[in-house]
């Protein structure tokens, strides 16, 4: 019988799930508005069951409460058969955690530590992580880590220049977003060999946005560092800044470290450089000048570390765009690849407006592809695996 895999995305006010019966979805759906205006939505793509409600406030108090108030639609998709395993999205391993485990006491006190580390992530997929144990004692628990895929990048990209007791303290350049990247490798290897062979650049942008140069599936370098912070702005999130700028806050504006870590993380990025929204759909559609440049910033720094991706690989084959603005931003991809001839990049306007896989225009040497990233395969693939290991060790 086909393993029984259940995948949650567990954020700080959401829980994404995805229900697996062997490699076929069998229901998906989210809930979110936790703490606040809590509602579910599913979809069963087997019985066709649909279901998009508010929560009560209990219901939507914590993720234990949410999973609690998600089990009766998961029973009764199921028929009486349990859940198999968990698969959890967890963004920090650190620098010990280089692959998918399963989840023990100890795993956990290792990832509790990580929690400075990425603050917006971490705690609420550990809260996630206690909440499925709680309601499926019995099925196998594993972490997957956005980080894994860039731990065998080379040393150059894997540090500051700092004193070294830092960087063996684990004060390095780590990367996320490594699940989508494995997720764009792994489709590319199947789809386009010659392609996943080659110098490949992926955008992955979305509300949290980063790139990273891959060469025959190895992460060769990566725009995010030591914490999610770095590298391109994203929703909420600066992106690279001046540390001299967080000396500044700190000394000279007063600022807490408490308060200077909510502005970099929760009000800056695109919501803090228009003053309107995080959301790109919205200010596409403002006319307020703000909203153009905050997205002219955006496009800017692609543009710029694209260029310095191009020279890590020593040139460019393949640029694919994914996440929620790089599958979605018709208006973002087209200024990202604007007068970039140099680069060999040339897109094809019509092909770019009509959602083709490869964009590209007919003289462009590099190839030009939007990929929908799909991190929820990738962690059932790696789930399955550690089930199937613990089943045959058993």
């Amino acid at each position: 019988m086909a393993p029984v895999i259940l995948v949650l995305n567990s954020g700080s006010s959401s829980i994404k799930y995805t229900l697996f019966s062997g490699d076929a979805v069998q229901l998906n759906g989210q809930i979110s508005g936790l703490g606040a205006q809590p509602h579910i939505s599913l979809k069963s793509h087997v019985t066709g069951t649909r279901v998009d409600r508010a929560l009560s406030a209990v219901e939507g108090s914590s993720h234990a409460a949410a999973l609690a108030a998600l089990l009766p639609s998961l029973e009764q998709e199921l028929g009486g058969q349990g859940v198999d395993a968990v698969g959890h999205r967890v963004v920090h391993g650190g620098v010990s955690l280089t692959a998918p485990v399963r989840i023990t006491g100890e795993v956990m006190r290792e990832l509790k530590r990580l929690e400075p580390l990425a603050p917006l992530h971490q705690p609420h997929n550990l809260a996630g992580i206690e909440a499925a144990r709680a309601a499926f004692p019995k099925a196998l628990q594993s972490a997957c880590f956005d980080t894994a895929f860039h731990r065998n990048h080379p040393w150059v990209n894997d540090t500051f220049a700092l004193p070294r007791p830092l960087y063996e303290e684990g004060v390095r350049r780590y990367g996320f977003h490594g699940l989508s990247y494995e997720y764009i490798c792994t489709y590319l290897k199947q789809t386009r060999p010659d392609l996943y062979a080659g110098r490949l650049v992926v955008a992955h942008l979305g509300n949290g946005a980063s790139m990273c140069a891959i060469r025959d599936g190895q992460s060769i370098g990566s725009t995010m560092g030591f914490t999610a912070l770095d590298g391109l702005p994203m929703g909420t999130r600066c992106g690279q800044l001046d540390p001299g700028v967080v000396l500044y806050l700190l000394t000279t504006k007063g600022m807490t470290p408490e308060e200077v870590s909510d502005l970099l993380y929760k009000e800056s990025g695109l919501k803090g450089l228009s003053g309107i929204s995080q959301d790109m759909r919205t200010l596409t559609e403002s006319d307020d000048p703000k909203a153009t440049e905050a997205i002219d910033y955006f496009v800017f720094r692609i543009r710029r570390e694209l260029g310095a991706m191009a020279a890590v690989l020593g040139g460019l084959d393949t640029l694919v765009f994914t996440g929620g603005i790089g599958e979605n931003s018709v208006l973002v991809r087209s200024k990202v690849c604007s007068d970039l001839e140099w680069l060999g990049l040339m897109a094809d306007e019509a092909k770019n407006r009509d959602g083709a896989e490869d964009i590209s225009a007919e003289r462009s040497r590099t190839r030009i592809l939007v990929i929908p990233t799909n991190e929820e395969e990738i962690i059932r693939r790696h789930t399955e695996k550690l089930l199937s290991a613990e089943t045959i060790s058993a």
